[in-house]
């Protein structure tokens, strides 16, 4: 079975961004707060206006200025038994591969980017 990973999905995900705000609590080359050694590549944070009942909806912001996501990352942290999606908004290859970094650098947590698809799904498509 192949993952959709359809422009339908990622046009949702772009008006979830363009409508909600973002608030910075760590920008860029800051320390995480429970281990010193961690520095954050890019600003991190999270959007404000969500309905999440059990925590946030975090962001990865690069430097590229736009309300386009090139990404989201899903990691898994068996120390917390949590698993996370995240928002990578305007950054750039390296920046990606620097975020890639930081979250893969412990043995309890792992990461997976799924980069921004441009397929139309087959059911979309019409008969005409």
């Amino acid at each position: 079975m192949e993952l959709e990973n359809n422009v339908f999905f990622w046009q949702k995900l772009d008006t979830f961004v363009f409508s909600s705000e973002i608030r910075i609590d760590r920008p860029k080359g800051s320390t995480h707060p429970s281990y010193s050694n961690l520095i954050y590549p890019v600003d991190y944070g999270c959007f404000t206006d969500t309905n999440v009942k059990d925590g946030e909806i975090h962001v990865y912001r690069g430097s590229i200025k736009t309300s386009i996501v090139n990404a989201i990352a899903v990691s898994v942290d068996i120390l917390k038994r949590d698993i996370d999606v995240k928002v990578l908004l305007g950054c750039t290859e390296e920046e990606e591969l620097d975020i890639l970094r930081f979250l893969n650098q412990t043995d309890y947590q792992k990461c997976i980017l799924i980069h921004r698809g441009q397929a139309i799904p087959s059911w979309s498509q019409s008969d005409n």
